[in-house]
């Protein structure tokens, strides 16, 4: 098998994987008020939170989100 097919048939176990992580930990553009990247996924919400926390300190001057699905539960905009 070619080292591209591997690569790519990784790429999908991976992104298979993350469909199954319910949290986003994400950075929002205030002023276009738009997703500007996922930061980070998580299983539960123990773990979305301490990257939540971990995401405001490393930018603090940007707005980040913690989400399930299209519900916001941590904003730190708020």
């Amino acid at each position: 098998m070619s080292e591209s097919v591997e690569k790519i048939r990784r790429f999908g176990a991976v992104a298979a994987q993350t469909e199954k992580l319910p949290y986003s930990i994400e950075i929002c553009d205030v002023r276009a008020h738009s997703l500007e990247r996922v930061l980070a996924c998580a299983l539960n919400a123990q773990l979305g939170r301490a990257i939540f926390h971990a995401a405001q300190k490393e930018h603090p001057e940007q707005r980040i989100l913690l989400r399930r699905g299209g519900r916001t539960i941590a904003d730190s905009g708020e």
